[in-house]
């Protein structure tokens, strides 16, 4: 079943369909909630298959470290 299914043209067509936009929408969310005007059109208009996205989420929009306050 599993071979036929992974054999089957449009399943993969579909699985590279679907795969992106969960990405798509968090990387592009991150990037307007930072104010990054650059970072969104790129992500907006750039089609990569969530590379871009996926490198943009773990590797540009790391949340900055918040430093204890010393009293």
């Amino acid at each position: 079943m599993l071979d036929a299914t992974l054999g089957n043209p449009y399943f993969v067509l579909v699985l590279l369909l679907l795969w992106p936009i969960p990405w798509k929408g968090v990387a592009l969310w991150r990037a307007a909630r930072r104010g990054e005007l650059k970072w969104f059109i790129a992500l907006l208009i750039i089609n990569t298959l969530a590379i871009l996205e996926i490198i943009y989420i773990f590797g540009f929009s790391k949340r900055p470290q918040v430093k204890p306050v010393q009293q």
